[in-house]
């Protein structure tokens, strides 16, 4: 049976997209800092603690997971963090966490994995943003790591596209998710306004489900209307 490494998989994307996984088949480890707020289980479902960045950490528990499987099929850079507001005013250690997470972690995990990814003419998947494509203020750092995620990508489909390994990145507009926790904003609330972590996991299914020699490079996943909440004001709309 297939093997899936899901990163931040302990809620919204990342444990949607486990979950979707293990309905299409896959054997899924999913990577998180803490499985303690997530009540899913399943019996192809196996939780590993891991801070994606602790480099040392992440590459141990990699290499005891190629070891126990024996291959890998599809891996899912899924885990990011983001923090908001004026550059001037942004901590270095949030950049530098921003950083780590969103674009050092996947470009490890990427070299880790890659060769048993080689091997089964398999999957990187890469969760970047809109922010990527399209940066909007007081998000510049967590805007330049996603624009990262996106270079990495094309970069690297170009380099293993004969090896077989498929590269895929998705950009996500605004989800809900706790991802929103801690900002002072949110997306709205109506259908029309939001994505939900189903509706990426859906996409990561569909990108995986293809024929062999058909790749799809690039997915990007919005609303039908763009809703910013500031938590405490009054609804804006952007269009």
């Amino acid at each position: 049976m297939d093997v899936a490494l899901v990163t931040g998989a302990s809620s919204g994307i990342g444990l949607a997209i486990a979950a979707r996984l293990v309905e299409s088949g896959y054997n899924v480890y999913g990577y998180a800092r803490d499985h303690g707020k997530t009540s899913y289980r399943h019996a192809r479902y196996k939780p590993v603690e891991c801070d994606v960045t602790d480099t040392r950490v992440l590459l141990d528990r990699t290499e005891d997971l190629l070891k126990e499987t024996g291959g890998l099929k599809v891996l899912v850079n899924n885990a990011g963090v983001g923090f908001f507001g004026p550059h001037a005013t942004m901590a270095p250690g949030r950049i530098e966490t921003m950083v780590r997470t969103n674009l050092i972690a996947p470009m490890v995990l990427t070299r880790a994995t890659l060769r048993h990814l080689e091997a089964s003419r398999g999957y990187v998947v890469n969760i970047a943003s809109t922010a990527a494509l399209n940066p909007g203020p007081f998000g510049a750092a967590y805007g330049a790591t996603k624009a990262g995620l996106h270079q990495f990508g094309q970069a690297l489909f170009s380099e293993v596209r004969k090896s077989g390994v498929r590269v895929v990145t998705l950009y996500p507009d605004m989800t809900r998710t706790p991802f929103y926790d801690g900002a002072d904003f949110e997306p709205g609330e109506e259908p029309g306004t939001h994505i939900t972590p189903e509706c990426v996991a859906d996409a990561v299914a569909q990108a995986v489900d293809q024929r062999e020699g058909t790749v799809i490079t690039q997915i990007v996943i919005r609303p039908q209307r763009t809703q910013v909440v500031r938590k405490g004001k009054p609804r804006r709309e952007k269009d």
